[in-house]
């Protein structure tokens, strides 16, 4: 079973209500044990500038961070990201109290509306089960659900199957920016998806091996940019490792929602290394027939290994030099430097 994988050796226990505070160096900070909430914590913030520190153990439990709560760090007590987890199992199909269910957005472990959040050095995952629960169709289990301007992760493991990390924008026409640095990202169905301004810098992002015998197994990226938004997705310097065999997945596909059909998603895969899981011969497929990949903003510049040969050129659009100068973090983020 995968949850038992992902709690091998951490603290778990109980969680109630509760976070211990401190004032240290003008800064208002939260601290959370095992035992406690860090929802309760959440909660607590008044205003801009606090930080709640999460101590080693694993929390059950969901978090949602409101647009309220602006400028908030939450930070694992140690570097060591796998010492905090917080985990929770719900997913699309999930059926809450009144009989609904939680759909896409709403299957998150974590959700965080705040401008200026800074999130490192923990863990947040959805240990959700396609297995344990044949009778649900919606199998999209969301890890963090992201849509606050300058949100800043760094140091953080995403953990899920499909949908793992939904990067997203306050509003239809926000072009809302997203730092990710030194994150490892793993799952299989599109388990980067979104239409923010997302940068990711020398992260690593890993497709889990699948119990099915169709390929593709499934995708990296789905962006969904804004037309207007001249930025959508950028991964840099990274790697992309496989848990699966040869060529079962793919690099990318386009998302075109229903409820924003003008969408023109925009993906660009640089300077990283791509493994052997994913097929180097099609690297990019459809979501629709109706939106077909080769009409989006799919890029990649300079990328090696053996997912990135230009096995057949014209299904990897590359950039020229003079492109590449227009797709680097410091272009996607503007005048926002995170951690500066």
């Amino acid at each position: 079973m995968r949850r038992r994988t992902l709690l091998t050796g951490l603290a778990g226990g109980l969680v109630f209500a509760g976070a211990t505070p401190a004032l240290a160096h003008d800064r208002r900070v939260l601290h959370v044990r095992p035992g406690d909430s860090v929802q309760a914590a959440v909660d607590q913030v008044t205003g801009p500038g606090w930080t709640i520190v999460v101590h080693p153990g694993t929390y059950r439990e969901v978090v949602d961070v409101p647009a309220g709560k602006a400028e908030l760090t939450l930070r694992g007590a140690t570097r060591d990201p796998r010492g905090t987890v917080i985990v929770f199992d719900n997913a699309n199909g999930t059926k809450k109290p009144d009989g609904t269910t939680y759909g896409t957005a709403g299957s998150a472990t974590f959700t965080s509306a705040a401008p200026g959040l800074t999130v490192r050095d923990l863990t947040l995952a959805n240990d959700w089960l396609r297995a344990d629960h044949p009778d649900i169709t919606g199998t999209q289990a969301v890890a963090a659900y992201t849509y606050g301007d300058r949100t800043h992760f760094e140091n953080v493991r995403l953990l899920a199957h499909q949908d793992t990390l939904f990067v997203d924008t306050t509003a239809l026409d926000a072009f809302d920016r997203q730092y990710f640095r030194h994150c490892y990202i793993e799952g299989d169905v599109d388990f980067v998806f979104g239409r923010a301004t997302a940068v990711f810098e020398e992260c690593h992002f890993h497709t889990l091996q699948r119990d099915v015998t169709f390929t593709p197994k499934g995708m990296v990226f789905a962006p969904s940019t804004a037309r207007a938004n001249p930025h959508g997705i950028l991964a840099v310097r990274s790697r992309i490792t496989s848990g699966a065999e040869d060529g079962a997945y793919k690099l990318a596909r386009p998302w075109v929602p229903s409820y924003e059909t003008t969408a023109w998603p925009s993906l660009v895969v640089r300077d990283t290394r791509i493994g052997s899981g994913i097929d180097p011969v099609t690297p990019y497929i459809n979501m629709r027939d109706a939106y077909p990949w080769q009409t989006m903003r799919f890029r990649e510049y300079r990328n090696t290994g053996p997912g990135a040969v230009l096995t057949v050129p014209e299904n990897r659009p590359q950039l020229t030099e003079d492109e590449a100068r227009l797709h680097t973090r410091e272009a996607y983020l503007g005048d926002w430097r995170p951690g500066a």
